[in-house]
């Protein structure tokens, strides 16, 4: 792979990360980046940035323990980054069994509580609603902005930025793939990757995209403006596909929870919460911790593609002479799986490996 060039068009997590591990195992690789707005403000921005060992399938269970330990290592060469330990307390309803929730043995190493009577750490009144209890390892939050920026700067000056530049066409040729952009440049390389997060019908790849079946849905958190204390934890609602998470960096807890919203738009999301988001939120958290229903009034909202098989998805797009690689339909867990969706990225690049288990 010694002295290619590639464009990465995204510079989410998962974009910088690819940037990143490019640069590491290709000294000599000619590496841009691109995004149509500064690097980590679309989806990242607004990622609550919760990291579970656990997984869905096989495969994004090699996928979850690949990334705990490239963010361990990460943490331990660079302890300013805004990664933060933090213990976790999984709920399940009725005779639910935590297995089914896919937590990796070795890491989560899931323990249950045979009398879990504290209840939410958020309330000392016995708010939360639960049925079985287990303790979780292996978790930790990030400010995945921060953490972003942060490997930005890892990967520069190997990697050179160019923010506020758009996509607006590409085109395969002999010389390689040219990128047409807002600015008036054309950018041709030997290799491009595209992740573009929620932006899926961009003109310059949509017809490209379009036969991975990957659909647009919206991605909300509630707010609770009420300050956790230091050892508060994350609680685990599994049941009901959502969490209570204590941002002590900012000061406040986060409620995430499955939103049914699908197809939408991200270029519409910007006028913020709509009441329908709210009353899903509450209608949850009555399900959840009904004493915080009231509490739930701001929040964030967003939006991510997902693979049909719920899992990230790396390929190389048909009709480009195995030039262009998609990289993305992470389905929220972009931060969760950005380390080893990078690695299986390079790989792909570097030897046209398709097999996940070239990076475990």
């Amino acid at each position: 792979m010694t002295g290619r060039s590639f464009v990465v068009v995204g510079a989410g997590i998962i974009g910088c990360m690819v940037a990143r591990l490019l640069a590491d195992a290709d000294p000599d690789a000619q590496i841009t980046v691109l995004d149509r707005d500064l690097a980590g403000s679309g989806v990242t921005r607004r990622s609550a940035g919760l990291f579970l060992a656990r997984g869905s399938s096989p495969r994004t269970k090699r996928m979850s323990a690949f990334s705990h330990a490239y963010y361990a290592n990460l943490k331990a060469s660079h302890p300013h980054l805004p990664i933060f330990p933090v213990d976790a307390t999984a709920v399940t309803d009725g005779e639910a069994d935590l297995s089914a929730f896919g937590y990796l043995s070795d890491l989560a190493a899931p323990t249950e509580l045979a009398d879990w009577s504290k209840g939410s750490p958020v309330s000392s009144g016995g708010s939360v609603r639960r049925e079985r209890a287990w303790r979780i390892g292996g978790c930790h939050y990030a400010d995945v902005y921060g953490v972003t920026q942060a490997i930005a700067e890892l990967a520069r000056p190997r990697a050179r930025f160019a923010e506020g530049v758009a996509v607006t066409g590409l085109s395969i040729g002999r010389a390689g793939v040219t990128l047409h952009c807002g600015t008036g440049e054309h950018l041709t390389a030997d290799q491009v990757v595209i992740a573009p997060g929620a932006w899926l019908a961009a003109p310059a790849w949509r017809d490209l995209v379009s036969p991975l079946g990957l659909r647009i849905k919206k991605i909300v958190a509630m707010h609770i403006e009420q300050r956790p204390d230091p050892a508060d934890e994350v609680t685990l609602f599994d049941s009901q596909d959502a969490f209570l998470l204590p941002v002590h960096h900012r000061g406040h807890w986060l409620f995430s929870y499955a939103r049914t919203e699908w197809d939408v738009d991200p270029d519409q999301l910007t006028g913020g919460l709509s009441a329908a988001d709210v009353d899903e939120a509450r209608a949850c958290l009555r399900r959840c911790a009904p004493s915080l229903v009231d509490a739930a009034a701001s929040g964030r909202v967003c939006a991510d593609a997902y693979s049909p098989l719920r899992e990230p998805v790396i390929s190389l797009l048909e009709g480009t002479q195995e030039r262009v690689v998609f990289a993305g339909g992470a389905g929220g867990s972009g931060y969760r799986f950005a380390p080893a969706i990078a690695a299986h990225v390079a790989s792909v690049l570097s030897e046209g490996a398709t097999d996940d288990h070239q990076y475990v």
